[in-house]
């Protein structure tokens, strides 16, 4: 560069420098933030929505007449005394160890009396069903006490369940010492003992028990494994403590190889003592989520479900450490999809028409079911489910519902009874014109569990459920809920799910 053209250059920066320092502005720091507070931004309020009364009204006739159910069954409970509510009605705290009655030897009543169950051998119900009253009227299974058996566990404290892990050690410590090797007397899990009661509305486990023998060689690793699981419980429980079930098997991971193992005995334990799993402080990492109108005491925290961000609150393994649940929640919405609860979360439905958004991300764990089933039993208001259009929806309801094969035991503190269909229904793809290329085609393996649904027990006892299944399997057709999102993103809350409640469109 010539030295004329590099003398103006520089002439021209300083004229600029000097006139940048002149001004006001280059006095002040160059990070505001060091003179500024941090000002968050301003929560976004929703106010109830104008129409919320006439949406609702249907809702709350749902709900008053939930509610006179409850007072009619505890009327009836309170005048029959104590001793009546081996049929599923509140018990009190029982302290035996292996079994809890809730009603006693249908799995004998079955044996003496196959007729009972030939209608649902005849729909192919992959679940044996027996009515209360049948089990009452053979009274060639009733025990001394008058009752009818099952396995059913109770809630525990700490000391009663260590008391009843030290109860099976002494028997063990007993055997071994007499030099007969030991056995463990455990209640079966199998499927054939897996019951279905319609007036229960749920699966029960049967009275059927097994034995673990030390002894025997094909039994011998399953029975130290079991051995192994009481005493890393009992340690677990005096430490006063919670553990995973990962924790758990982490512990001794050359002995129980996969964790399926450790889980499974996990189980059983529960059925051998007779508590619930969780009374074992072992508990599954956090899955479900909650949001909505609904407020408790979490350990000693208060937690308020309107104020927990966006997403809303993790539902807690810990459900015996949640205190006084208050709500002035009109229903409760049970969605399948985390999608789609975002997607309510966000839009604060539970503002506009107040309610609880509860999400399980899928199939449903265990706190979640627990959570649902105490909350609705809690505060006595319905339970509107919103699932896929597929059979995977319904299966996931059913879980919900009548429980799991697994944990048929403690079926129930886990089931929520007489949960309504609101949507994605079968019927929903045509009344509200669901774009052609929004529906997918059902797959053989979908149209096979279709039709095995339509043979299940608690499908068959809602005809309006089978309409639409049967025209779900006929058409071949399955929707997502997320379709709904083709009419607009936020569909769903301004639009399909308040002409819903307004029209009672539930089954």
């Amino acid at each position: 560069m010539p030295p004329s053209k590099r003398a103006k250059r520089t002439s021209t920066m300083d004229s600029l420098a000097t006139t940048a320092s002149a001004s006001p502005a280059a006095a002040e720091p160059t990070s505001a933030s060091s003179k500024l507070p941090y000002l968050p931004s301003k929560r976004r309020q929703v106010k109830i929505a104008d129409d919320a009364d006439l949406v609702l009204a249907k809702c709350r006739k749902l709900r008053d007449a939930l509610r006179m159910k409850a007072m009619m069954k505890q009327s009836d409970s309170d005048d029959d005394g104590d001793d009546d509510d081996e049929w599923g009605g509140k018990k009190k705290k029982a302290k035996t160890t292996t079994t809890t009655t809730a009603a006693d030897y249908i799995t004998s009543a079955i044996k003496s009396n196959p007729d009972a169950i030939d209608s649902t051998k005849n729909f192919g119900a992959k679940t044996q069903q027996l009515s209360l009253a049948e089990l009452k009227s053979n009274t060639t299974t009733m025990s001394a006490d008058g009752k009818k058996k099952i396995v059913e566990v109770v809630e525990m404290n700490s000391t009663e369940v260590i008391e009843g892990i030290e109860n099976v050690a002494v028997v063990v410590a007993h055997q071994v010492l007499a030099k007969q090797g030991f056995q463990l007397d455990i209640p079966s899990r199998a499927a054939s003992n897996q019951i279905y009661v319609p007036e229960l509305d749920r699966i029960v486990l049967g009275d059927k028990r097994g034995t673990r023998s030390f002894l025997n060689v094909k039994e011998s690793r399953k029975a130290a494994i079991t051995t192994r699981v009481l005493q890393l419980l009992h340690a677990v429980l005096q430490k006063r403590i919670h553990i995973t079930k990962r924790d758990l098997f982490y512990t001794d991971v050359k002995l129980f190889v996969d964790q399926t193992d450790s889980d499974g005995v996990l189980d059983d334990v529960a059925t051998m003592i007779g508590c619930t799993r969780s009374n074992l402080h072992v508990v599954a990492s956090d899955k479900g989520l909650v949001v909505g109108r609904i407020s408790f005491f979490e350990d000693g925290d208060f937690i308020d479900c309107t104020k927990m961000g966006v997403g809303g609150k993790a539902i807690p393994p810990y459900i015996d450490k949640i205190e006084n649940i208050q709500s002035d929640a009109e229903f409760i919405l049970l969605v399948e999809k985390e999608a789609a609860y975002m997607r309510m979360a966000e839009d604060r439905f539970y503002q506009k028409y107040p309610c609880i958004v509860i999400t399980a991300k899928g199939q449903p764990d265990v706190a979640s079911r627990m959570f649902l089933s105490r909350i609705a039993s809690e505060l006595q208001i319905p339970v509107l489910a919103l699932v896929d259009s597929d059979p995977y929806g319904l299966k996931i309801l059913s879980v919900y519902m009548s429980g799991s094969k697994n944990m048929s035991y403690d079926s129930a503190s886990l089931t929520t009874p007489d949960i309504k269909w609101l949507g994605l229904r079968p019927s929903d793809l045509n009344r509200y014109d669901l774009p052609e290329q929004c529906r997918l085609k059902m797959t053989d393996n979908d149209i096979k569990t279709g039709k095995e649904l339509l043979q299940e027990s608690f499908i068959m006892k809602n005809p309006e459920w089978m309409k639409e299944l049967q025209k779900m399997v006929k058409t071949k057709e399955k929707a997502e809920i997320q379709a709904l999102s083709s009419f607009g993103f936020q569909y769903v809350t301004e639009e399909y799910l308040p002409r819903k409640l307004r029209e009672g469109d539930w089954i």
